[in-house]
């Protein structure tokens, strides 16, 4: 791996991915890598997912192509999708003639295939990151084009995958090195601090996303007055509009017990969160798997009922570890999430043991790694 400051030859590199923060959040911390290390960085995305305003807020040049998802079911979709997906190709194909670029990156996604399309015909080197445990349909395409596939987990069935871990957000990825270095004191008590918890709070953060937030949140209301009972504090993220339930049940806790649990619809500043607690309970995506174990935090993950059951197995290489425990949603009650937490909280040599498992699997330098590869393809 390179060293910080030392400088190779700049070059131009086009990102393509978008829509869901799983596509857009990677990307732009491989943007961010790259750019520090002297190279030009154009990203490639639509006009209508959250690139739209994460890339340009991240200083990042952003050209847009247009929508061309491939149709899941014989519909009116998929008679328009040849015509879509042509005009896909034929505006990427525009931008890579503009951009000139040294390599094509790919973070799955709709937005990449014609990415991948374009750059395998044009001879560009193909770089490919897949952050899920099971790869979507656009990166198992790209994979057989690719000079470099990188992969989030272990057994990620694509051909010469390397394992890179999930580039991940540089407050993240700075708060994960403070704590592997043993540095982290200060982060988490000035966390504490702003959430009037004592330096020795047992704590646990509980979110359940924007999709899958029903279940955790049904949970968490249904026992939280066992949990604050037996000294554990709470950070709830319940999802935006869903937090009116929470805030009356912390209402009629003991006026003690109140200030254990902390309850807010979002949070923006997530380095500071993770920082306050010990250990979370929380829906099983790439990223928020990754940045968990790469934090050290002990975990008991929820994966979300439906899709093609890639959370269960982005989850399974922490619980394999002993990082990391795992519940079905059907069988998630508020025991279940008492008794997970107390596992993880109040047994003192548990989530000792757990701790250790996450940092021994934990990535914390995804971003450097896939710039690597990246810059490797085009010597």
């Amino acid at each position: 791996m390179r060293e910080k400051g030392e400088q190779g030859e700049a070059k131009t590199f086009l990102l393509a991915g978008g829509g869901t923060a799983g596509h857009v959040n990677p990307l732009l911390a491989t943007a961010a890598e790259l750019v520090s290390r002297g190279h030009q960085v154009v990203a490639m995305g639509t006009a209508d997912g959250l690139e739209a305003t994460l890339v340009p807020d991240a200083g990042i040049e952003l050209r847009v192509i247009p929508r061309a998802p491939a149709p899941r079911r014989p519909n009116g979709d998929a008679v328009r999708f040849p015509g879509r997906i042509l005009g896909a190709l034929r505006a990427t194909a525009a931008i890579v003639d503009d951009v000139k670029p040294d390599a094509v990156v790919g973070f799955g996604g709709y937005v990449s295939t014609p990415a991948y399309r374009v750059a395998y015909r044009r001879g560009i080197p193909l770089v490919i990151h897949e952050a899920n445990a099971r790869p979507g349909l656009a990166n198992r395409l790209g994979a057989r084009w690719a000079a470099g596939v990188a992969v989030t987990f272990p057994g990620t069935n694509l051909p010469r995958a390397v394992l890179t871990g999930l580039p991940l957000r540089k407050d993240i990825a700075t708060l994960a090195s403070l704590i592997r270095t043993g540095q982290a004191e200060i982060p988490r008590a000035r966390a504490r601090r702003l959430l009037g918890w004592p330096d020795d709070a047992k704590a646990a953060l509980i979110m359940g996303g924007s999709l899958g937030a029903a279940r955790l949140n049904a949970a968490t209301e249904g026992v939280i007055a066992s949990i604050v009972g037996h000294g554990i504090h709470v950070v709830h993220l319940t999802g935006k509009g869903k937090a009116e339930e929470s805030e009356r049940l912390r209402g009629k806790l003991p006026v003690k017990f109140r200030k254990y649990y902390v309850v807010k619809e979002y949070e923006t500043d997530m380095p500071s969160v993770f920082a306050a607690v010990d250990a979370v309970v929380c829906r099983a995506g790439a990223g928020t798997v990754a940045e968990v174990s790469a934090l050290g935090l002990p975990a008991l993950y929820v994966p979300l009922p439906f899709g093609n059951g890639e959370q269960a197995l982005n989850a399974a290489p922490a619980v394999a570890a002993g990082a990391a425990t795992i519940i079905d949603d059907a069988r998630f009650t508020p025991a279940a999430l008492l008794l997970g937490l107390e596992g993880m909280l109040l047994d003192e040599a548990k989530r000792r043991e757990m701790e250790r498992a996450a940092r021994d699997i934990g990535i914390a330098d995804g971003a450097e790694k896939l710039a690597d590869m990246v810059e490797g393809v085009t010597t």
